[in-house]
Protein backbone atom coordinates (compact mmCIF):
# COMPACT_ATOMS: atom_id res chain seq x y z
CA UNK A 1 0.00 0.00 0.00
CA UNK A 2 1.18 3.50 -0.77
CA UNK A 3 -0.40 6.86 -0.16
CA UNK A 4 -0.82 10.39 -1.36
CA UNK A 5 -1.36 13.32 0.99
CA UNK A 6 -5.14 12.95 0.64
CA UNK A 7 -5.64 9.21 0.36
CA UNK A 8 -4.50 5.61 0.34
CA UNK A 9 -3.47 3.74 -2.80
CA UNK A 10 -3.18 0.02 -3.47
CA UNK A 11 -1.80 -1.41 -6.70
CA UNK A 12 -3.19 -4.78 -7.73
CA UNK A 13 -0.89 -6.31 -10.37
CA UNK A 14 -2.62 -8.92 -12.48
CA UNK A 15 -6.10 -8.10 -11.12
CA UNK A 16 -8.60 -7.29 -13.86
CA UNK A 17 -10.58 -4.07 -13.50
CA UNK A 18 -13.97 -5.76 -12.97
CA UNK A 19 -12.46 -8.03 -10.33
CA UNK A 20 -10.92 -5.02 -8.58
CA UNK A 21 -14.32 -3.31 -8.46
CA UNK A 22 -15.91 -6.44 -6.98
CA UNK A 23 -13.12 -6.93 -4.43
CA UNK A 24 -13.34 -3.27 -3.41
CA UNK A 25 -17.11 -3.34 -3.01
CA UNK A 26 -16.91 -6.51 -0.91
CA UNK A 27 -14.13 -5.12 1.29
CA UNK A 28 -16.17 -1.95 1.87
CA UNK A 29 -19.11 -4.09 3.03
CA UNK A 30 -16.97 -5.81 5.65
CA UNK A 31 -16.39 -2.39 7.27
CA UNK A 32 -20.04 -1.31 7.11
CA UNK A 33 -19.87 0.75 3.90
CA UNK A 34 -22.31 0.51 1.05
CA UNK A 35 -21.83 1.96 -2.41
CA UNK A 36 -24.39 4.73 -2.97
CA UNK A 37 -23.16 5.79 -6.38
CA UNK A 38 -20.93 4.56 -9.17
CA UNK A 39 -19.64 7.03 -11.71
CA UNK A 40 -18.24 5.38 -14.82
CA UNK A 41 -15.73 8.05 -15.80
CA UNK A 42 -14.56 6.28 -18.96
CA UNK A 43 -18.13 5.91 -20.28
CA UNK A 44 -18.93 9.54 -19.43
CA UNK A 45 -15.83 10.83 -21.21
CA UNK A 46 -16.67 8.72 -24.26
CA UNK A 47 -20.26 9.96 -24.34
CA UNK A 48 -19.57 13.64 -23.65
CA UNK A 49 -16.19 14.16 -25.35
CA UNK A 50 -15.84 11.13 -27.62
CA UNK A 51 -12.50 10.27 -26.04
CA UNK A 52 -11.27 6.87 -25.00
CA UNK A 53 -10.11 6.58 -21.40
CA UNK A 54 -8.97 3.58 -19.39
CA UNK A 55 -11.61 1.83 -17.25
CA UNK A 56 -12.08 4.17 -14.28
CA UNK A 57 -14.95 4.35 -11.76
CA UNK A 58 -15.58 6.51 -8.74
CA UNK A 59 -17.54 4.70 -6.03
CA UNK A 60 -19.42 6.83 -3.49
CA UNK A 61 -19.07 4.77 -0.30
CA UNK A 62 -21.07 5.46 2.85
CA UNK A 63 -21.17 3.97 6.32
CA UNK A 64 -24.61 5.03 7.64
CA UNK A 65 -23.58 5.10 11.31
CA UNK A 66 -20.54 7.28 10.62
CA UNK A 67 -22.52 9.52 8.27
CA UNK A 68 -25.19 10.03 10.94
CA UNK A 69 -22.57 10.93 13.57
CA UNK A 70 -20.84 13.33 11.19
CA UNK A 71 -24.04 15.03 10.06
CA UNK A 72 -25.27 15.32 13.65
CA UNK A 73 -22.04 17.04 14.69
CA UNK A 74 -21.69 19.23 11.59
CA UNK A 75 -24.72 19.53 9.26
CA UNK A 76 -22.72 20.98 6.35
CA UNK A 77 -20.24 18.07 6.33
CA UNK A 78 -22.46 16.49 3.71
CA UNK A 79 -20.39 18.52 1.27
CA UNK A 80 -17.59 16.02 1.94
CA UNK A 81 -19.74 12.89 1.77
CA UNK A 82 -19.78 10.15 0.59
CA UNK A 83 -16.24 8.82 0.82
CA UNK A 84 -14.79 8.57 -2.68
CA UNK A 85 -13.12 5.38 -3.82
CA UNK A 86 -11.47 5.19 -7.25
CA UNK A 87 -10.87 1.94 -9.11
CA UNK A 88 -8.96 2.17 -12.36
CA UNK A 89 -7.23 -0.10 -14.82
CA UNK A 90 -3.50 0.45 -14.79
CA UNK A 91 -0.84 -1.45 -16.70
CA UNK A 92 -1.38 -5.18 -16.28
CA UNK A 93 -3.73 -4.77 -13.33
CA UNK A 94 -5.73 -2.25 -11.37
CA UNK A 95 -5.28 0.44 -8.76
CA UNK A 96 -7.64 1.33 -5.92
CA UNK A 97 -7.46 4.73 -4.21
CA UNK A 98 -9.50 5.85 -1.20
CA UNK A 99 -9.82 9.42 0.02
CA UNK A 100 -8.48 9.86 3.56
CA UNK A 101 -11.34 11.17 5.74
CA UNK A 102 -8.89 12.80 8.15
CA UNK A 103 -7.35 14.76 5.29
CA UNK A 104 -10.80 15.75 4.00
CA UNK A 105 -12.06 16.79 7.42
CA UNK A 106 -9.12 19.12 8.07
CA UNK A 107 -11.36 21.70 6.41
CA UNK A 108 -13.91 21.30 9.21
CA UNK A 109 -13.13 23.24 12.38
CA UNK A 110 -15.68 21.38 14.55
CA UNK A 111 -13.70 19.36 17.14
CA UNK A 112 -16.55 16.82 17.29
CA UNK A 113 -15.52 15.57 13.87
CA UNK A 114 -12.15 14.21 14.98
CA UNK A 115 -13.46 10.92 16.36
CA UNK A 116 -15.68 10.31 13.33
CA UNK A 117 -12.83 11.01 10.92
CA UNK A 118 -10.46 8.74 12.87
CA UNK A 119 -13.03 5.91 12.91
CA UNK A 120 -13.66 6.27 9.17
CA UNK A 121 -9.94 6.41 8.45
CA UNK A 122 -9.30 3.20 10.39
CA UNK A 123 -12.10 1.40 8.61
CA UNK A 124 -10.99 2.57 5.16
CA UNK A 125 -7.37 1.63 5.84
CA UNK A 126 -8.58 -1.88 6.68
CA UNK A 127 -10.61 -1.91 3.45
CA UNK A 128 -7.60 -1.12 1.28
CA UNK A 129 -5.52 -3.74 3.08
CA UNK A 130 -8.22 -6.40 2.42
CA UNK A 131 -8.48 -5.77 -1.31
Amino acid sequence: MSSVSYGFVRHLPGVAFADAVTRTTEALKTEGFGVLSEIDVSATLKKKLDVDFRPYVILGACNPQLAHKALSAEPQVGLLLPCNVVVQAEGDGSTVSIADPKAMFTMVSNPGMGDVAADAEGRLRRVIEKI
